[in-house]
């Protein structure tokens, strides 16, 4: 046979391997409103730029009659490619082959990809829509999956990982997304559960869909699995694009600079009067966020989870820093279990990759009460205390009005080496707020008095008078500078650069041990 027939047979495979489970079979992944895999990889990475991996590759498995059921490629597409104009790996599960379920060799192509991800020190992306495990291959495909988590594991904070759920993810193949940085689902078609509607009924009795148990929204809002939700496979693969364009490829790089034509000078009047004079009134700190920002451009992450805090990916002056805000429109912007693991989860990950960290503080306090106590607040709320102080990336703090208790600390204090610490005229830094100190420091002169009420509406006056205000931590150098608020934007900018070189460590060890 000449080298003409050989190229002929070559093509031909090829169209084998791309036709997946068959035109039916993908039919019905369009009728589910879902792309298949490999058009998912196009949408995915920039045009022309993607290399398929083992697309030859079969399974070996002759139980159950499969040794008559082969598809090359078998049940994922693998491979790499450029996203943005950056190298990046992927893999994509193909539901038209055996329901998209892991094979041995499913797992072995995948785990070839986050090898080579970490060696080239470049992104892994994981597109999930998968039956789970093939049982007809038995514990086969138990490890195939236990070798992937080992790579996710391992790989944590060497390159960024996000998963994005497409479809139905299940049992055993729920932890790999778990382990990994972000986690994007689809509404209507991408589930996460550990277990289906069925087994939930015969164990517990509890009747669930199986949207109210894994949907899209159910895991952004109540476990706080998700991180993004989007409307269909489009728009998702578009809002991974995005976020990508804020990382770096590893953790031994900085993050890409971006001139995004903004001026760094620029101030902003609104900025003088989004907090309110009352301090017993909310407002909008996305409002503060938005005006800072390079064009107002602000990534939220986790946007439907443990709402009374802000995490998400901007640019200031072109670098990407990662955001954490209080939001007193959501529970007056206090710290519980969710929203210190929420940010706590996000401190990390900028720390991993190099990513700055940029704090608006306006906390009055942790929740107080029963159900947090004995959730754990103590734990939980420790979180983030840890991940603040071990963070060596540079830190800067701007308090815009309550900073309280140990919620002030928890919201990257001096104390938590934070580099940079400003406070708008505005803010208050007390152990507590007004009434309550006055209830525990002048009880008795209260009780004593001919008038207590008078009396102590007088020393709450008093007390906010000496102490509602940031000039205090200032004369002790807690807070660096109070700022004009509408001069925050080229403060951070210029804080920012001059903290471009920080070099800082932490005491030699294999790892901490974080309040798990």
């Amino acid at each position: 046979m000449g080298i003409e027939e050989k190229i002929t047979d070559l093509s031909k495979l090829r169209e084998q391997a791309a036709a997946g489970g068959g035109d039916k079979r993908i039919e019905a992944q369009h009728k589910r409103g879902k792309l298949t895999a490999r058009e998912r990889i196009e949408l995915l990475f920039d045009p022309g730029s993607f290399e398929e991996l083992d697309p030859f590759v079969l399974h070996r498995c002759t139980d159950f009659g499969l040794a008559e059921q082969k598809f090359l490629g078998d049940s994922v597409v693998t491979g790499y490619g450029k996203i943005n104009g950056r190298h990046t790996f992927a893999y994509s599960q193909d539901f038209t082959v055996f329901g998209g379920s892991l094979s041995k060799v499913a797992s072995e192509k995948i785990c070839k990809v986050m090898d080579l991800a970490a060696k080239n020190g470049a992104p892994i992306i994981g597109l999930l829509d998968s039956g789970g495990a093939r049982i007809q291959e038995g514990v086969d495909s138990l490890i195939g999956y236990g070798d992937i988590f080992m790579r996710n594991s391992i790989y944590s904070g060497v390159m960024p990982q996000i998963s994005v759920v497409l479809g139905p993810t299940a049992g055993g193949a729920v932890y790999s997304p778990a382990i990994t940085d972000y986690i994007f689902m689809v509404k209507g078609t991408g589930q996460m559960y550990i277990t289906g509607p069925v087994v939930v009924k015969a164990v517990t009795g509890e009747e669930v869909s199986l949207e109210d148990l894994g949907g899209a929204m159910t895991n952004a809002v109540k476990s706080g699995n998700c991180h993004f939700v989007a409307d269909n496979d489009q728009e998702c693969l578009e809002m991974v694009r995005r976020l990508l364009s804020f990382f770096p490829q590893n953790n031994m790089e900085e993050p890409p600079f971006i001139d995004t034509g903004d001026d760094p000078n620029r101030m902003d009047e609104e900025l003088l009067y989004i907090v309110p004079d009352n301090p017993a009134k909310v407002y909008n700190m996305k409002q503060v966020i938005t005006k800072v920002v390079d064009n107002g451009d602000f990534m939220e992450v986790h946007e439907r989870f443990a709402t009374n805090i802000i995490v998400g990916f901007a640019r200031l002056g072109g670098q990407s820093v990662g955001i954490i805000a209080q939001q007193p429109l959501q529970l007056a912007g206090v710290l519980d279990v969710d929203a210190s693991d929420k940010a706590a989860r996000f401190i990390r990950f900028c720390d991993c990759f190099n990513i700055p960290l940029v704090t608006f503080v306006d906390v009055p306090g942790y929740m107080p009460g029963t159900d947090q106590e004995y959730r754990g607040i103590i734990r939980h709320g420790a979180k983030l205390l840890y991940a603040y102080s071990e963070a060596t990336v540079p830190k800067i703090t701007t308090i815009t009005r309550k900073a309280y208790g140990g919620a002030y600390l928890a919201m990257c204090a001096k104390a938590q080496r934070a580099d940079i610490n400003y406070a708008w005229p505005t803010a208050e830094l007390a152990v507590m707020g007004p009434e309550g100190a006055v209830n525990i420091v002048f009880k008795d002169a209260i009780d004593k008095s001919e008038n207590p009420e008078e009396t102590r509406q007088k020393l709450i006056t008093d007390y906010r008078d000496k102490f509602a205000n940031p000039y205090i931590a200032a004369s002790k150098g807690y807070i660096d500078d109070v700022i004009d608020p509408r001069s925050t934007r080229p403060k951070l900018i210029k804080a920012l650069e001059i903290l471009r070189n920080k070099a800082d460590t932490n005491p030699p060890k294999k790892h901490g041990n974080i309040p798990l």
